[in-house]
């Protein structure tokens, strides 16, 4: 199987350079994606639906008479690539996956937060949450038109009786039952009977953020934990700092706890406490790098935790000037201080 997906979200100011990034470095060096129809690319908008992103029912009239033909979304045509493309390196005779590398599939969203995401992601945001291996950790339904058209765009063939399916191929698979054709697909963690899917560790997910633009669309902290962060200056720099900000889970949880308890001390600073403090998963896995707290935990800090007032940031750096703190590009700058002002505050 492929190598761990990428799922982040790049962000900035306008103009700089954050498209260019996913297209000349991204999909072609770090994802090594060359065919075209491995690359899907959506744009958030305001009028942007869920039935954009999975598929919907379109009027189409054909001989004076008006039928309902369902169109797949970005994220469905998306999935089904990647699908196609594990299934492509199947061995019927060995009843394995050959030893070839799978092709990966990129998805790219352009200003994700130009649309309400957690409407257009619906309950695909729960299949944002990935495993060590790069499968989604959780399984989430989706409707029968919407499975038919997957097993369509799989290149399915199938028989059915009283509305629901009874023999399906699916290449490199032959006509054969839905319980039997089951068993075979164990390996893509796609469930026929009860029409659950995963996302598979060959489907990255990328998208672009203007930073002037963080407010147009609230993304809230469950959505953003699911997500890695990078961050490119006004001088189209990736901000990347090397270096190890924590070893282990019990350094990152003893900071994490220091650091809600500076969240709450300032609670007048902030609007809806309650889902402004910092999860221990937040940031998962037991070695954490400070690019991963620059990015994903600072901006969170930066943008959705004191998004009025920079107050306590200046106060918790013993920043004087608070000319020196306007912009997030100031803020990430501060990585080694922020970590030890927070390691050393009194809980």
């Amino acid at each position: 199987m492929s190598s761990k997906p990428i799922q982040k979200i790049i962000f900035g100011s306008p103009g700089t350079g954050k498209s260019y990034m996913i297209d000349k470095t991204i999909i072609p060096e770090d994802l090594k994606i060359n065919k075209p129809e491995n690359i899907i690319k959506a744009v958030f908008h305001p009028e942007y639906t869920h039935g954009d992103f999975m598929g919907k029912l379109l009027p189409m009239t054909q001989d004076g008479q008006v039928e309902y033909n369902f169109y797949e979304g970005h994220f469905l045509k998306a999935l089904s690539q990647a699908y196609k493309n594990i299934l492509s390196t199947y061995d019927k005779h060995e009843n394995k996956i050959e030893g070839k590398e799978v092709e990966n599939v990129a998805l790219v969203i352009d200003e994700i937060n130009r649309g309400n995401s957690s409407a257009i992601f619906g309950s695909i945001f729960q299949l944002l949450d990935r495993e060590e291996d790069g499968w989604s950790s959780y399984t989430t339904s989706i409707n029968g038109v919407m499975f038919i058209k997957l097993l369509e765009l799989l290149d399915g063939d199938f028989s059915k009786k009283n509305n629901e399916i009874t023999h399906l191929s699916i290449p490199p698979f032959n006509s054969q039952s839905i319980m039997s054709l089951q068993q075979k697909l164990k390996f893509l963690n796609f469930d026929l009977i009860n029409k659950t899917i995963k996302i598979p560790p060959n489907l990255s997910i990328i998208a672009t953020m203007n930073t002037s633009d963080s407010s147009i669309y609230y993304m809230d902290s469950a959505f953003k934990r699911r997500w890695d962060w990078e961050f490119i200056d006004i001088n189209s720099n990736l901000i990347k700092s090397g270096g190890t900000a924590f070893n282990n889970r019990s350094d990152w949880e003893n900071f994490i706890r220091k650091l809600n308890s500076f969240i709450k001390d300032n609670h007048s600073y902030i609007r809806g406490i309650e889902d402004k403090q910092v999860g221990k998963y937040f940031i998962k896995g037991d070695v954490i790098s400070k690019s991963v707290v620059q990015s994903k935990l600072m901006f969170f800090i930066w943008d959705s935790v004191f998004t009025r007032d920079k107050k306590p940031l200046l106060e918790l750096l013993d920043i004087k000037d608070k000319n020196e703190l306007i912009t997030f590009g100031d803020f990430s700058t501060k990585i080694d201080s922020f970590i030890k002002r927070v390691e050393s505050y009194n809980v």
